[in-house]
């Protein structure tokens, strides 16, 4: 089989040199024991990176025969960049594998990949067999954000990010989804081909800093959420509909203290604290709302995922 590795990079001046010996020492090994064709490749998509990873690419291109590289024209996201590799290349080899470059992904999980797909399967995800080296933080944030995806019906693999093998078939299909706010974690499982999951231990980041912080990160949770759900929406009418119920108590309980007991005592304290609670929820209500209408605004504009500034 002719082996694709599709590699997103932005700033990876640092460790890219270890990254591609390391990925050329594996695909000559593969190649010599007959597990992939002499033609498989990596391909570098250069997501705008202010620094000398372009230089750098093109100077493994020159010096490897393994090496190919896209130089987007500027920065679109991690998730723009990697559908910009798969979607150039989908029909140059019979599988892609997408990984970052910062080898925190197991390299040596290639082979395992390779094997699935040998066996039938059109999909397989490289999942994290633990995060014991995470901080408790990130472990316990990880945790809540798989964990609020399924309650909001997302279909994702717990413990999955981006390190995962596509067949042709499932690259083709792929090609199909035209959302302009990417969330692949959640469009592959919709593929709905044969798959099976790879368990692999992540490593620490070989060089350079990380490229989702924080913020980041729960912009990107947030993107998910709302590309694959429309719970938030009918979250709101739940609360509207609450709200409406207890407003209707109040009323009757009112008039009864009124009519029977007439001891009804306007309070500021409670006066101030209905406002407050109600508006609140109509403003954050009025924000989720934009959230959806702002990408149907994105999605109406139909303005291209990326630009190939150059292919080698």
């Amino acid at each position: 089989m002719k082996l694709g590795i599709v590699i997103p990079c932005y700033n990876e001046e640092e460790g890219l040199g270890e990254t591609s010996r390391r990925l050329q020492v594996l695909l000559d090994e593969m190649i010599q024991t007959g597990e992939i064709d002499k033609e498989s490749f990596v391909c570098y998509v250069d997501d705008g990176s202010k620094d000398g990873t372009w230089q750098l690419i093109e100077q493994f291109q020159k010096e490897s025969p393994y090496f190919k590289g896209i130089k987007l024209s500027r920065n679109f996201g991690h998730q723009n960049a990697l559908i910009a590799g798969l979607m150039q290349l989908k029909d140059t080899a019979d599988a892609l594998i997408s990984m970052d470059a910062d080898l925190q992904d197991d390299i040596n999980v290639v082979r395992e990949f390779v094997q699935k797909y040998k066996e039938g399967y059109d999909v397989v995800y490289g999942v994290r067999e633990d995060r014991s080296k995470d901080t408790k933080f990130k472990r316990g944030t990880a945790e809540f954000f798989y964990t609020f995806q399924h309650f909001m019906g997302i279909e994702t693999i717990h413990n999955h990010a981006d390190y995962r093998l596509l067949s042709r078939k499932a690259l083709d299909a792929l090609a199909q989804f035209k959302e302009v706010d990417l969330f692949l974690r959640g469009i592959v499982p919709l593929l709905g081909f044969r798959s099976c999951s790879v368990y692999y231990t992540r490593a620490e980041r070989f060089a350079g800093e990380t490229k989702y912080p924080l913020k980041k990160m729960i912009f990107f949770a947030l993107d998910g959420i709302a590309s694959f759900s429309i719970m938030p929406l009918r979250l709101i009418t739940m609360v509207g509909f609450i709200l409406f119920m207890f407003s209707l108590l109040a009323i009757f309980w009112i008039a009864i203290e009124k009519l029977f007991f007439d001891s009804t005592v306007q309070g500021w304290a409670s006066t101030m604290i209905s406002i407050y609670l109600i508006g609140g929820i109509q403003i954050m209500s009025l924000g989720i709302i934009g959230e959806y209408v702002g990408r149907n605004f994105q999605q109406s504009k139909a303005r291209p995922r990326y630009i190939i500034d150059k292919e080698i």
